[in-house]
C-alpha cells in the first residue's frame, strides 16, 4: 500500500496575484500545474491512497482555497481522496468552520501551517484546536520547515515548537510535514521523543544532498517507522517522489557514507498513516 499523505487542493479561482508574484520570483515557469479534483485524481493514479487539504494562505503565499472544495473532490473520489480541514485561528469563527468541515463535511483530519497564518503552536487561540481533534480523534498535519512566501515568519516553521504542544497534549497526533527542513534534526528529536508525534517527506527529493542527510539521521536515531510517504502535488508528483525516494544514494555511490537502507526505503515508501492515527475505522 502507498499513501500520498501530503496533496493540496484548489480551484483556478482561490490563486491570488501574490501567488503569481512569488511564483515567478521562486519556481522557473511560474504558477504550478492546476490541482483541482479531477487533476488530483489523475496524478495520484500512483497511490493508493492520497489525503487531501485545502490551503488558507492568502495573504502569505497567495492561495485561499476552502474545506468545501476539499469535500467535493472526497464525494467525486471516495475510493482514493480522504479529506483533512484547513484551520486558520486568525479568523473570528475558526472553530465554527472546524466544527463544520468535520461534523457536516466529513472530513477526517486538520491542516495547519503556522508559518502561513502567523500564529506560534502556543498560541490560546491554538488551545481549542488541539482540544477539539483529541476528542474527535483527529490528526493534525503541520507545515514544518521553511517557506519561498515573503509574508511568512520564518521562525514559526521549527518543529522544536512542537516538542511543548506534545508535552501539553499527550493524546494529539500530529504528522510535521516536509521533515521541517532544514531544521530536519529538530524533527527527528521531537518524533522520537514524543509517541504520538510522527513526520512525512513530501517536497524534499530534489534536494538530494539535505533529503540524503534527513534520512541517514532517522536511521541514526532509530525513527524510521515514524516516518511517511507525501508529495506536497502539484509541486511534486507521485512518480518522481517515489524515484527520488529510491534513489537516494545516488549522490554517495562510490564513498564509504552510510547508505539509506533499502529497508528504510521500503518502510517509508509503503507506510500506512491510517494504522497510527484512529482508534476506529480507518479509511476503506
Amino acid at each position: 500500500m502507498i499513501v500520498d499523505c501530503h496533496v493540496n487542493i484548489w480551484e483556478d479561482r482561490h490563486v491570488l496575484p501574490l501567488w503569481r508574484e512569488q511564483m515567478q520570483r521562486v519556481r522557473p515557469g511560474g504558477v504550478p500545474p492546476k490541482a483541482d479534483a479531477k487533476t488530483l485524481a489523475k496524478a495520484m493514479k500512483g497511490v493508493d491512497k492520497a489525503i487531501v487539504f485545502a490551503l488558507r494562505y492568502g495573504d502569505s503565499a497567495g492561495i485561499e482555497s476552502d474545506d468545501e472544495t476539499t469535500a467535493a473532490a472526497v464525494k467525486a473520489y471516495p475510493r482514493k481522496f480522504v479529506g483533512f480541514a484547513y484551520v486558520d485561528p486568525r479568523r473570528k469563527d475558526y472553530m465554527e468552520l472546524l466544527r463544520h468541515a468535520v461534523e457536516d463535511l466529513g472530513l477526517r483530519g486538520v491542516k495547519y501551517g503556522p508559518i502561513y497564518n502567523g500564529v506560534p503552536l502556543g498560541d490560546k487561540r491554538m488551545a481549542p484546536i488541539y482540544d477539539y481533534c483529541v476528542k474527535h480523534d483527529l490528526p493534525l498535519t503541520m507545515h514544518m520547515g521553511t517557506t519561498f512566501a515573503v509574508n511568512a515568519p520564518v521562525e514559526l516553521g521549527r518543529a522544536i515548537h512542537v516538542d511543548p504542544i506534545a508535552e501539553r497534549w499527550p493524546d494529539l497526533k500530529m504528522i510535521l510535514a516536509h521533515m521541517g527542513h532544514p531544521w530536519y534534526e529538530e524533527c527527528i528529536v521531537v518524533i522520537r521523543k514524543r509517541p504520538n508525534v510522527y513526520a512525512e517527506v513530501s517536497a524534499l527529493f530534489y534536494r538530494p544532498w539535505q533529503y540524503w542527510n534527513i534520512l541517514v539521521t532517522a536511521q541514526e536515531y532509530l525513527v524510521t517507522d515514524k516516518i511517511f510517504f507525501g508529495t506536497d502535488f502539484p509541486f511534486t508528483n507521485v512518480e518522481d517522489s517515489i524515484k527520488g525516494l529510491k534513489s537516494v544514494n545516488r549522490q554517495i555511490k562510490g564513498t564509504s557514507l552510510p547508505r539509506i537502507s533499502k529497508a528504510t526505503i521500503d518502510r517509508i515508501l509503503h507506510s500506512n498513516p491510517f494504522a497510527h492515527w484512529w482508534h476506529g475505522t480507518p479509511p476503506a
